[in-house]
């Protein structure tokens, strides 16, 4: 990750495409989640976590 922070500081935008969540949300200053193709959440890593889209798409009911 550290070439990736390196980048970013460097003002260089990054697409991550990613399933482990600890390194998209320690890296990503934005995040769009997909669930099967669709947009379905848009925002900072805070707001992700507290989406309640997000976490029935990825963790279940």
């Amino acid at each position: 990750l550290a070439i990736l922070f390196r980048l970013s500081e460097e003002g260089i935008t990054i697409v991550m495409i990613e399933h482990i969540m600890r390194a998209v949300m320690r890296f990503s200053q934005r995040i769009v989640v997909l669930d099967a193709g669709e947009r379905i959440a848009e925002g900072t890593p805070e707001e992700i976590v507290r989406n309640p889209a997000v976490e029935k798409a990825y963790l279940g009911e």
